[in-house]
């Protein structure tokens, strides 16, 4: 990373607002407190709403990623581009992610995060419209590259933003809805990318949820959390209450809310450096070890590529892996939704990491068989098979949970600078896999599959010993728990 880089990430979060004091948290919570007889639950439909909008930004991703998969074929021959012109073209989009991810928080602190969101769409609109009229690489990548510092820097801002506005009862499931919008843009992408050309592609799967969701921020609140930390008094009871409801009792949410930023805000600026004091080395150790676990299991490679790794195991077509590889993710990312704030992140994390090792063992397995000329019908069933295990494993977990508890186990003040240095492991980690996945697959499907098992054991230790359970926790407790 270059020292330019590294200073962006260090200016990432916001001075403390100087009008931050007690007498405004008093005044504050004077205003916001109503009679003991006001309904103490409220109403989430602006919370469901708003967290609807910014899952756009989601669906957008998944779009982004999943356009590689079904258009290499028709774009290889339509612009005759070579094995290594394409995997620059899958993999550039992770380049431009890093580049969002190094500067999401400070964008995310500075402009507020549906203004993140907004720019964002601005970004990926641009690199869409480059791809629909490329007639050579250069437009083309340019506008890959785009979409990805777009893509970028939703990675941090949708969750992010979910996790602020979200009841903790009900933050696991509505940050999950980022993973399952993913996998939705993803699977459409796959599927469309089956019947329609890949410019058409570009179009609708790219373009919609950009338009869906520039408009849709006009209709939404700001986080409440980021509206105290500037300390917009009226904005931020605004926020509050239309996230919960007219009728809402949010006095305790408000009181625990502004101790907490006071708290922090008695600190002195977030530097990168301070990241490794030993009340952040934790949550910097498990965010950053979680992006690692997600990006070593393969799933950039496996899907930016997935039509390609069929053909390889002996299909004449890699369309009916694909619509298959498509259709799995969405039920059961369904399922990790409902399991989320019921069984635990922890438990769901070790279960999906077990699925992913096992589904890349099968998958390699069935290439060795080929490579031996052993077994040799079975070799298609064991490819495509082991692909499917390995996405559902992933979907049902390590998909959306190292996102989640991101979001949820950094303290405001330095929740910008350390999401960005989780965005940037995790998209260092994505190029890596991304680019080099073509090359190692061509050097042997079976080593390739098995080296990417290999990390899923690692990973399961990983998990097994130092991600903690947030499920049921609000922040602030989750924070403190963890200084513990």
């Amino acid at each position: 990373m270059t020292s330019t880089a590294i200073k962006d990430i260090e200016r990432g979060d916001n001075k403390p607002h100087e009008d931050l004091k007690e007498p405004f948290i008093d005044n504050t919570l004077k205003k916001v407190n109503v009679s003991e007889e006001t309904d103490q639950n409220g109403s989430i439909k602006m919370a469901l709403v708003s967290t609807a909008v910014a899952v756009c930004g989601s669906t957008e991703f998944g779009a982004c990623v999943g356009f590689s998969a079904p258009a290499q074929s028709a774009i290889c021959k339509d612009l005759n581009l070579s094995v290594a012109e394409y995997s620059l073209f899958g993999s550039i989009i992770t380049l431009g992610a890093m580049i969002g991810a190094i500067t999401s928080g400070r964008i995310a602190d500075a402009v507020g995060r549906k203004g993140a969101m907004a720019l964002s769409s601005v970004f990926c609109i641009a690199g869409w419209l480059a791809i629909f009229v490329a007639m050579g690489p250069v437009l083309l990548d340019t506008g890959r590259f785009f979409t990805g510092y777009g893509i970028g820097i939703f990675t941090f801002a949708v969750p992010v933003y979910i996790a602020e506005i979200a009841p903790k009862e009900l933050r696991g499931g509505l940050t999950t809805l980022n993973q399952f919008m993913i996998v939705t843009g993803s699977s459409i992408s796959f599927l469309l990318g089956t019947v329609v050309s890949w410019r058409i592609l570009a179009l609708t799967t790219g373009l919609a949820p950009c338009i869906l969701l520039i408009v849709g921020l006009f209709f939404i609140p700001e986080s409440p959390r980021w509206l105290a930390n500037m300390g917009r008094k009226a904005e931020f009871e605004s926020s509050l209450r239309k996230l919960r409801g007219e009728n809402a009792n949010i006095s305790a949410e408000a009181k625990e809310i502004y101790e907490s930023i006071l708290a922090l805000q008695r600190l002195p600026k977030a530097r990168l450096l301070d990241l490794f004091n030993p009340e952040y080395i934790r949550p910097v150790m498990i965010s950053v070890g979680l992006m690692i676990c997600q990006q070593s299991g393969g799933i950039n490679g496996i899907g930016f590529y997935a039509s390609e790794t069929f053909q390889f195991a002996g299909m004449k077509s890699g369309k009916g892996g694909t619509i298959a590889y498509a259709l799995i993710q969405i039920p059961i990312t369904i399922v990790g939704m409902i399991l989320l704030d019921k069984a635990g992140r922890r438990i769901l994390l070790l279960i999906s990491t077990a699925g992913t090792l096992l589904g890349c063992f099968i998958t390699g397995t069935g290439f060795f068989l080929k490579d031996q000329s052993m077994l040799l019908e079975w070799v298609p069933f064991l490819a495509v098979s082991g692909v499917l295990v390995f996405i559902a494993s992933f979907s049902i977990g390590m998909g959306a949970i190292p996102w989640l508890i991101m979001s949820e186990i950094f303290p405001l003040h330095i929740k910008g600078i350390a999401g960005s240095l989780a965005c940037i492991v995790n998209w260092m980690g994505a190029w890596v896999v991304s680019y080099s996945f073509n090359f190692l697959i061509n050097w042997s499907p079976a080593g390739t599959f098995w080296l990417f098992s290999g990390f899923g054991v690692l990973n399961y230790v990983f998990v097994a010993k130092l991600v903690p359970e947030t499920k049921g926790k609000s922040l602030e407790e989750i924070h403190a728990s963890l200084n513990s």
